[in-house]
């Protein structure tokens, strides 16, 4: 894929965060180094639009009393995702982040009551079953990110009744080794085992510099 010069750094910086065979504990380790350049790299709304597109279909899921619902955002990064919730009313949101680094920025912008520094089902900070009424992610999936049974985790800590949000680049659906024919059939299988029903599956434009991404969106039963 030819990129326009001007993205092309941006593709580069990111590609090697998700480049094949790397490590979660890799990974961590470089976005401690990316985290002071990440926000130019990945331009929110221009170069990245995941965030957008996550935060905005937790919106319309949750049409008000916004300030009352409990949001877990899941490799929150910098704070993207969190930015985008409390611009559209939402307040009690918590912050999961393994990288230090990220972490520290996304608390300087004063959006979560809680910061997480951990892995999905980590061990630093035991989340309750039941907690959330929403968990949501955009960029936590990909090579030496979140696995497969991390989905396991996004739904033992919602409530009944509420949401699960999944944004990630859909093209990783087909070349991540851990995803490959593995993701979506186990997102079936929870729903034929009831354990959660599908709300949507939308694919959506330019999820990351002219990358298509995919929305997940899941009701926990």
């Amino acid at each position: 894929m030819e990129l326009a010069a001007e993205y092309q750094v941006a593709y580069d910086n990111n590609y090697r965060a998700f480049k094949k065979g790397i490590s979660s504990t890799e990974s961590i380790q470089y976005y401690s180094t990316w985290c002071l350049g990440y926000e130019k790299d990945l331009s929110k709304g221009e170069t990245y639009n995941g965030p957008i597109e996550a935060a905005t279909a937790v919106g319309k899921l949750f049409p008000t009393d916004r300030e009352n619902v409990k949001i877990l955002d899941i490799a929150a990064g910098t704070g993207y995702v969190g930015e985008e919730l409390r611009d559209i009313g939402f307040r009690k949101i918590d912050a999961l982040e393994p990288s230090e680094g990220m972490l520290e920025i996304a608390r300087s912008k004063g959006i979560y009551q809680n910061h997480i520094l951990d892995i999905l089902g980590g061990t630093n900070y035991i989340i309750e079953n039941d907690y959330y009424d929403c968990s949501v992610v955009s960029g936590g999936m990909g090579e030496g990110h979140i696995p497969c049974t991390g989905i396991l985790e996004m739904i033992r800590i919602v409530k009944p009744g509420g949401v699960v949000a999944i944004a990630m680049r859909e093209e990783y659906l087909n070349y991540v080794e851990e995803y490959q024919n593995k993701l979506e059939p186990m997102m079936e299988k929870l729903e034929e085992a009831g354990i959660w029903e599908k709300i949507d599956r939308t694919v959506y434009e330019n999820h990351f510099v002219g990358k298509t991404g995919v929305l997940f969106l899941y009701r926990v039963k």
